[in-house]
């Protein structure tokens, strides 16, 4: 580990531990690219809730941009959108997730939209974009394999944070393809062997700092969640809902078995918002919402 000191303007410098094999990928790799013409670097780290990705992201991007503050920290796709207008050269932006359960693909499809579709935009202004959320299956394809050059996964250890693994370009087009399908990150045709441990320390300022961080992650959560819907979105949820509740009382499937089957054809639900669902329109069977604990996310690391 490297001790790290990061001045922080009108304060007392922050310091904190990087990983020697990761700060010297960030030496090597990727503050050399932003120095070069039409180059950016798209990096993606994703991890359970609470693992401490948001922690690891700021510090990397602090590292790489000391001049990284809140107002390049977003979490919706138009503030995203106009952060790449606003950055000056080689500037760090990092969107954090403010999204969860069935608003999840609706927030990540602008993202992608906007990764690609303001693909010169970042390589002319050399930026170096962070993406937070929870798994990088949520990415559409093409932004996965291509537009993010490695990926950093966040996991406990036993109920300790602060562990990652990093898969490269290689690594990560593998992961993507073979885990998709049960979102699961251990594989037997994927392994990396980049493996470090992190700290928490916020990176970005002083405590007060932290709490408009929290604050403004908190207020960016409850609008996402409390945005209403139009007429047709709800006709469509509630068809939807039916027709989930429909398939199970037909053919008895689990709700871990329901997910499954779903995902195969592009739906993503997570068991419980389908349990969730089921119950509402009179299923009496909660007995069956556990799921496989090695198909998860938090427990796959």
């Amino acid at each position: 580990m490297t001790q790290v000191s990061i001045n922080i303007e009108g304060n007392n410098p922050i310091t904190y531990y990087l990983d020697d094999r990761l700060k010297k990928n960030l030496d090597d790799k990727v503050i050399p690219a932003l120095k070069k013409k039409d180059k950016d670097r798209v990096l993606v780290v994703d991890g359970a809730e609470g693992a401490g990705k948001t922690t690891l992201a700021f510090q990397i991007g602090k590292y790489v941009d000391n001049s990284l503050n809140l107002s390049r920290v977003v979490f919706n796709a138009e503030d995203f959108r106009q952060a790449i207008f606003k950055a000056n050269k080689g500037e760090c932006i990092i969107y954090d997730e403010a999204f969860t359960g069935l608003s999840s693909r609706a927030s990540l499809s602008g993202i992608n939209k906007v990764l690609i579709s303001l693909m010169m935009q970042m390589r002319q202004k050399n930026l170096f974009v962070i993406i937070v959320l929870p798994t990088i299956f949520l990415l559409d394809k093409y932004v996965a394999l291509f537009r993010t050059v490695a990926l950093i996964h966040v996991y406990e250890v036993k109920g300790i944070r602060g562990y990652f693994k990093v898969y490269s370009r290689k690594a990560k087009k593998l992961l993507y393809l073979f885990g998709k399908q049960t979102y699961s990150y251990n594989h037997k045709k994927i392994y990396t062997r980049f493996r470090g441990r992190f700290y928490g320390v916020f990176a970005l300022g002083d405590d007060k700092v932290e709490k408009t961080y929290r604050d403004k992650k908190a207020r960016a959560l409850q609008k996402t969640e409390s945005s209403p819907m139009s007429a047709g979105q709800v006709k469509y949820k509630e068809q939807r809902d039916i027709c989930m509740f429909l398939l199970r009382k037909k053919l008895g499937l689990t709700y871990q078995k329901m997910e499954n089957f779903l995902r195969d054809y592009g739906v993503e639900l997570d068991f419980r918002q389908i349990r969730n669902i089921c119950v509402k329109y009179g299923d009496k069977d909660k007995a069956d919402a556990g799921y496989a604990s090695d198909l998860s996310p938090t427990n796959a690391a």
